[in-house]
């Protein structure tokens, strides 16, 4: 097997910065950041989104209006008529 060919597997310190939630796990990630958690310095990796503050696992999910959307759709493109059958000639 070839040498230094896989990335290093290291303890990286994730953060959800919407929830303010921190998660010490491994991974491959890069990043030159660093912080301390716990006493110990570690690599820090910021999400914008994790299990702790997507809808769907938080039970917070809401569904959205379909009407609403079509109305929305209707009203900017409503004026180019969409498809329309093609008109038949009298010479077929």
């Amino acid at each position: 097997m070839r040498k230094d060919i896989h990335p290093e597997y290291q303890e990286v310190l994730f953060h959800d910065t919407n929830a303010d939630v921190f998660f010490l796990t491994r991974s491959t990630a890069k990043t030159k950041a660093t912080r301390e958690y716990e006493g110990k310095e570690y690599p820090y990796y910021p999400l914008d989104i994790s299990s702790a503050s997507h809808p769907f696992y938080t039970g917070e999910q809401r569904k959205t209006s379909n009407e609403g959307r079509v109305a929305s759709f209707n009203k900017r493109f409503g004026a180019f008529g969409g498809r329309s059958k093609a008109k038949k000639t009298d010479a077929e």
